[in-house]
């Protein structure tokens, strides 16, 4: 069994402008039959490995707080008596500011929950609305004084930039007021157009007006600095923790490790193999009890793209690839294996080396994309033979 799991609630009260996850409008959905299908698979994933201890789990949507309290204590008890959690060292839940009351915080204090991340995403009112946010700025202060007042110790703020309308004092602005509330954590994405949202169909009409590409440079240079000052260091491209209260969870994907993933849509990463579950809730609940396992499809990963995800998840990290770690794990020289591609990073500015590590510059960090574009597929396993 992986040693981290992630389970997705895929309800929502509203739906944001710029959301592509899995997810659907709570309203007259099968939610308590989801729960029941969402712990069958866990209990059919759980029968088919000996080894059930977890250290890091996610509870991820969709929006997880859009269940009731009732419905997140039946959820929490099954995941507590399926898995040992003695070793647990991290369980984050997401947390909507506006559904985030006593009750349902209080069943996951109870329950082991130790870390809230908490959709902020900008403290402009107006932009709220813009995005289809249907709470207040200070429903993310309340939301903070509620977990504080419960003995919660380790809290996330996610801010986005680069949103229609936004300007660089907004978003200056927004971090001030997130760094105000002492959280221990900031994860800070640009927006990204996706495909069947709202903001999709209001960008292809020329209907939806984004910053200029100086302005989201501004905006992620000025989120360094201020986060730097208040004592948060940037450890990933998009996360900055006070030392000790990194993501413990997210660092298992940016290391490459394996991670079980339940629920509708989705993704896990067990035994080289890289799957998703089937999107739509009543298929995915029916798949359930038809087989266990209820996949849309498999991916047997290999060698050499194993490799290469190595290298770009791992540059995502602020400290880089250790060489020294990467020939631990793989047996292989990453300096021979992507000479060529590292010599191009390092020729266009995007990456730097030591004897000991290879990251990411500081331009690098603007224009990640580009430097993890080097490393994919690059490799053919054929030239991967004999090594262990």
């Amino acid at each position: 069994m992986s040693h981290s799991l992630y389970v997705h609630i895929p309800f929502c009260e509203h739906i944001c402008h710029y959301c592509d996850f899995n997810k659907v409008f709570i309203e007259n959905q099968p939610v308590d039959a989801y729960i029941d299908a969402l712990i069958e698979e866990m209990k059919q994933a759980r029968a088919r490995r000996r080894d059930g201890l977890v250290k890091t789990i996610y509870v991820g949507g969709g929006t997880p707080t859009a269940l009731t309290a009732t419905q997140l204590e039946r959820l929490f008890s099954a995941i507590e008596s399926l898995f040992d959690l003695s070793a647990l060292e991290e369980w984050t839940v997401e947390v909507n500011p506006d559904s985030a009351d006593e009750d349902k915080l209080g069943v996951m204090k109870r329950y082991g929950v130790n870390r809230l991340s908490i959709g902020a995403q900008t403290f402009n009112q107006k932009l709220l609305a813009d995005i289809g946010r249907t709470h207040s700025p200070e429903g993310v202060e309340q939301a903070v004084r509620k977990a504080r007042s419960l003995g919660f110790t380790n809290l996330s703020i996610d801010l986005m930039l680069g949103l229609p309308n936004q300007s660089v004092a907004d978003f200056e602005r927004s971090v001030d007021r997130a760094l105000s509330l002492g959280v221990e954590h900031i994860s800070a994405y640009a927006l990204k157009i996706e495909k069947q949202t709202v903001f999709y169909n209001r960008y292809k009409k020329g209907q939806l007006h984004l910053p200029p590409e100086d302005d989201d440079v501004a905006m992620y240079e000025l989120l360094k600095k201020k986060t730097a000052a208040a004592g948060l260091d940037q450890y990933e491209i998009s996360n900055f923790g006070k030392p000790g209260y990194e993501s413990k969870h997210n660092l298992v994907y940016w290391r490459n490790e394996p991670y079980a993933g339940f629920g509708a849509g989705a993704s896990g990463y067990e035994n080289q193999v890289r799957y998703q579950n089937i999107n739509p809730v009543a298929k995915y609940i029916e798949a359930v009890w038809a087989t266990g396992e209820p996949r849309l499809r498999t991916h047997v990963v290999s060698r050499a793209e194993c490799l290469e995800e190595a290298v770009f998840l791992g540059l995502r990290i602020r400290s880089g690839i250790n060489k020294a770690d990467f020939f631990a794990r793989y047996g292989l020289d990453v300096e021979s294996l992507f000479a060529k591609e590292i010599a191009e990073g390092k020729r266009k500015g995007l990456l730097e080396e030591n004897d000991h590590v290879i990251r990411l510059t500081e331009n690098g960090l603007l224009l990640g994309n580009e430097a993890f574009a080097l490393f994919v597929a690059v490799l053919e396993d054929s030239e991967l033979q004999g090594d262990h």
